[in-house]
């Protein structure tokens, strides 16, 4: 409990800051009201834009069939800001009923006793078995043995290419397809190939105010080298310093002969170079799918992220987002089996939810004919099958500072600014230094 009352006294600026103003609100209503008439279910998610947009119409679909049930989804800001609102409504004992986590954040709230588990029973009186989930998905939505969540989807780094700069560069096969380009130089070889058509650059990534991405492509390489970073839930570093160097090594080498660029910031900047004809690869989350197709319409492609290293199976970085339910103060207020109906109509809507790019966890889903029909979705699904998820720590995790301390080490090789091995060195340190920390719930 010493930890939970130095984490609200350390938050208690926000919302003496106006965090929770409006009582009116969802958000205040779950710090200040009571949890509801037993009909009402609240959702909170951290979902705007593209998926926004989808999870709009998912709901709809919902509530039509529930018209019982009065649903109060509210959207609230992605990254450590939802987190700390989630967390300090069930601290609480306001917590929302259903709500969304990524599952890199997932260990943290579960060690905290911030979520109710999932029973076997409730997955069968559902339907919602684990066979009935991405293997890697479902597995990462369990801590010491227990499940806290339900997987929606898993959302993978991967490789964008426009495939009229592919096709100049002859870079296409007989099925229009891109060619393998797999292994350290042959995607070197590409990026080249796409330059001399480009005339600007051949591939494309946001690395100047994006430590997501910085991290997903680090996390990537690191992962297919087989590498671990942390164990005993990120007290312990067992990071690969000769990994690092050679991961951070590749990266720069892409950077020193001009094949990316220096420079490009996570505000669309990497993503614009694509769809203007000045990169010919991009490398980001499959998330950015409509903001791409919104550009170039149908001269795009996307595939896995290529396999760069074979001294373990493939990998690629990846997250999944997840129902979870936090914990309520009685059963009465925790409305576990609305809340698990509610997910359960989520799943099977989620044909909706690939539509803006994620891979369904959900099987009935992903092993569908509409699923496999949809383009380019269908060309990047085994991305599932190598899903590198984070690392269990309370310092890692979506929007976490793990992803800022190694990005800024990532941003300085990019820009030549630090050499390799004093990178991964930087790396350890900051690593040392996060575990060192007592997690602040």
């Amino acid at each position: 409990m010493h930890g939970r009352r130095r984490f609200l006294g350390a938050v208690g600026s926000l919302t003496a800051a106006g965090a929770l103003s409006g009582c009116s609100s969802a958000v205040g209503q779950a710090f200040t009201g009571a949890a509801g008439p037993a009909s009402q279910l609240d959702f909170w998610h951290p979902f705007t834009g593209g998926d926004g947009a989808q999870l709009v119409s998912m709901q709809s679909e919902y509530r039509k069939r529930n018209p019982g049930t009065d649903l109060k989804s509210t959207t609230l800001v992605w990254g450590a800001p939802y987190y700390t609102k989630l967390t300090l409504a069930t601290l609480g004992g306001r917590p929302p009923q259903v709500a969304i986590t990524h599952v890199s954040r997932l260990p943290t709230l579960a060690a905290s006793g911030l979520l109710r588990e999932i029973s076997g029973s409730e997955l069968d009186e559902h339907g919602l078995s684990g066979g009935r989930f991405a293997k890697g998905a479902f597995r990462s939505a369990q801590h010491e043995g227990k499940l806290y969540a339900l997987p929606l989807d898993t959302h993978p780094f991967v490789l964008y290419y426009r495939t009229d700069v592919a096709k100049k560069a002859g870079l296409l096969d007989g099925d229009g397809k891109l060619v393998d380009v797999d292994g350290p130089d042959k995607f070197l070889d590409a990026m080249r190939a796409a330059k001399e058509v480009t005339g600007v650059w051949g591939g494309s990534i946001a690395t100047v105010k994006d430590p997501a991405t910085c991290w997903r492509l680090f996390w990537s390489l690191y992962r297919q080298l087989g590498a671990d970073l942390v164990t005993d839930g990120g007290r312990k570093v067992v990071m690969d310093v000769g990994a690092a160097e050679e991961v951070l090594a590749y990266i720069r080498r892409m950077a020193a002969e001009k094949l990316i660029p220096p420079g490009a910031d996570g505000d669309g900047g990497a993503i614009t170079l694509l769809t203007s004809g000045k990169a010919g690869f991009l490398m980001d989350g499959e998330w950015q799918l409509l903001a791409v197709q919104g550009a170039v319409k149908d001269k795009f492609d996307i595939r896995t992220f290529p396999r760069i290293f074979r001294d373990a199976p493939y990998a690629c970085a990846a997250d999944s987002h997840a129902f979870i339910l936090p914990k309520a103060p009685s059963e009465g207020a925790q409305r576990a089996d609305k809340a698990l109906e509610f997910a359960r109509s989520m799943l099977d809507a989620s044909l909706d939810w690939a539509k803006g790019g994620h891979i369904p966890a959900w099987q009935p889903t992903a092993r569908s004919g509409a699923y496999h029909r949809l383009e380019p979705q269908a060309h990047y699904a085994e991305a599932a099958d190598g899903a590198a998820y984070d690392p269990a720590a309370w310092y890692s995790g979506a929007d976490s500072n793990l992803y800022r301390r190694f990005s800024d080490v990532i941003t300085s090789v990019v820009g030549g600014h630090t050499r390799p091995a004093p990178g991964a060195a930087r790396m350890l340190s900051a690593a040392k230094d996060l575990a060192g920390m007592e997690a602040p719930v």
